[in-house]
């Protein structure tokens, strides 16, 4: 019951925000300047937040790290074998990778303070700051094949991604022993508080469920890898690296999250199948409704 009630505002955001786009209630450059406020600035803040009062702990985020590069390289090096046994096309591998590795930071920091409290929020917060550098390389590598020049500037452009420097910066300033002024620090507090609704009702407004039958089949695949297959290759390698009942819980909802609604911005960019990776979009956030409570409840009687 608890991973409903968990779920349930963000169900509503996120379906508040489909219907707002459907209806034409806003213009719509409305969500294209919203994502830009909260990708630039209050999301980043959100991230510094989080990591500026976080108890560095190695002791507890060097477990969870073990097990994200041996989930994410060894689901990557499938993918590559896969592709060359296939011979699946650049625009399409992209898409396929980003599926699996890729994660939507709104929906899982939403769930973690209302599922695993402070202790859970800190946690995630230090997992998704190695963890979102890491996956845009990988999915960047992934359309890079033949296309140099955009490879080294998209590389580039990740240097200065805002969710990135956030995070390094959150870091530093922790590491560094200093605090925020009282003032600055509820303006800070402010500005963190509207990113998760914004972010939410954005996730809804670029559901594009007209996609869903097109490659019906590569829809279907990629949504039960993700949200079923990865999860249980994360309850497995917490098992194996004898990860305590927090720490696997936080690894497994890191990995049956559905994929970033900002992949779709960077299939477009590198021509891929954008209609796909739309699909794909659609098509795991509205199963993660029900996939994550089953997940909850087989691995955790949640």
């Amino acid at each position: 019951m608890t991973v409903f009630i968990a779920l349930f505002p963000l169900i509503i955001l996120i379906s508040l925000g489909y219907l707002l786009q459907r209806k034409r209630f806003v213009q719509p450059e409305f969500w294209a300047n919203s994502e830009k406020l909260n990708y630039f600035i209050l999301f980043p803040v959100l991230l510094f937040n989080n990591l500026a009062s976080v108890e560095l702990n190695l002791a507890t985020i060097f477990p969870l790290l073990q097990a994200f590069f041996v989930i994410v390289l060894g689901a990557l090096a499938i993918l590559w074998l896969l592709k060359r046994i296939y011979a699946i096309p650049v625009a399409r591998f992209g898409v396929y990778v980003q599926s699996q590795v890729r994660f939507n930071t709104y929906i899982g920091l939403a769930l973690m303070g209302t599922l695993y409290g402070t202790a859970g929020m800190q946690m995630f917060a230090m997992l998704i700051a190695v963890a979102i550098p890491v996956v845009n390389i990988f999915s960047v590598m992934a359309f890079s094949e033949g296309q140099s020049g955009r490879w080294y500037d998209t590389l580039l452009a990740i240097g200065k991604n805002p969710l990135i420097l956030g995070c390094v910066v959150g870091v530093l300033f922790n590491l560094s022993g200093l605090q925020l002024f009282s003032g600055l620090k509820s303006l800070l507090n402010i500005l963190a508080a509207t990113s998760l609704p914004l972010g939410l009702l954005s996730v809804g407004a670029a559901l594009q469920f007209n996609q869903l039958s097109k490659g019906l089949l590569r829809l279907s695949t990629n949504t039960f890898s993700r949200l079923l297959i990865m999860p249980c290759l994360a309850f497995l390698a917490g098992w194996c690296l004898g990860l305590n009942e927090l720490q696997s819980i936080i690894l497994v909802t890191f990995f049956a999250l559905p994929t970033a609604s900002a992949a779709y911005i960077l299939t477009r960019y590198f021509q891929g199948d954008s209609q796909l990776m739309a699909g794909v979009i659609s098509l795991q956030t509205l199963c993660f409704m029900g996939s994550f409570p089953l997940l909850m409840w087989l691995f955790y009687s949640v």
